[in-house]
């Protein structure tokens, strides 16, 4: 239900993007970008679960179409969305990266209602933890722990979601490629970095040898993307200013 929801929602939203002037792609063009980003988000975030974290799974092809029994990962499907915009752009000959800001915007929703869900399906719960909120999660036995997923409905959704309305309506960021994609890459990347502390690591990733949660880990190359996007719509910008 939250998929889905997140899907009408961006359907929605990113129809009212299109709406303001020198928009990247039309309505009908939302229409197939919509039916790829859909498919990367389902396909590349159950795969992405299965190689980042149950790599077991690869070797019983059958448990991957199990999405009824949980196991979904944003970064997988980060990555599945990104190649289904890479496709619709390149097949409808359009701005990848003006392509990608627009989609950006819409995403957070998703995010705050897939984060919502796991709370209430009392899954992907935080550490154990003595705050006045703490919550006990049955399946994760009776001791006290941070509800780890609203904090990250409301730091990687919510939040997330309010800073890139304000850079669309009220800056000139949707017109400089790669500002608004930079800034949901790399604020994702930094708001999950920082709750990892908060989360329960996935059994057998509590201690990599590096030091990071496997979480941790995967948001190191977004946040450099991210950054990397955002200087590169300053950078575009001042040499057309030039």
């Amino acid at each position: 239900l939250a998929y889905i929801t997140g899907i009408l929602f961006a359907y929605w939203y990113v129809g009212k993007l299109l709406k303001q002037p020198n928009a990247p792609f039309t309505q009908r063009h939302k229409e197939d970008l919509l039916f790829y980003c859909t498919l990367g988000v389902i396909l590349g975030g159950r795969l992405g679960y299965a190689v980042f974290y149950q790599p077991q799974m690869l070797l019983h092809p059958k448990d991957l179409i199990k999405v009824w029994e949980g196991g979904m990962s944003f970064h997988g499907g980060a990555f599945g969305v990104l190649f289904a915009m890479m496709y619709s752009a390149w097949r409808s000959k359009l701005n990848f990266l003006r392509v990608m800001d627009y989609v950006s915007c819409a995403v957070p929703v998703g995010l705050l209602l897939g984060r919502l869900a796991n709370f209430v399906n009392g899954e992907l719960w935080g550490r154990p933890t003595s705050v006045a909120w703490a919550i006990i999660f049955p399946a994760a036995g009776d001791e006290p722990r941070h509800p780890s997923q609203l904090y990250e409905a409301g730091l990687e959704g919510l939040l997330l979601f309010a800073v890139l309305w304000l850079l669309f309506w009220k800056t000139d960021a949707r017109l400089r490629p790669g500002r608004l994609s930079g800034v949901f890459i790399g604020g994702y990347g930094l708001g999950r970095f920082f709750l990892e502390q908060f989360r329960q690591p996935d059994a057998g990733l509590e201690h990599l040898s590096w030091g990071l949660t496997m979480g941790q880990t995967l948001c190191v190359p977004m946040i450099l993307v991210g950054g990397g996007l955002i200087w590169w719509s300053m950078r575009s910008h001042d040499k057309s200013a030039a």
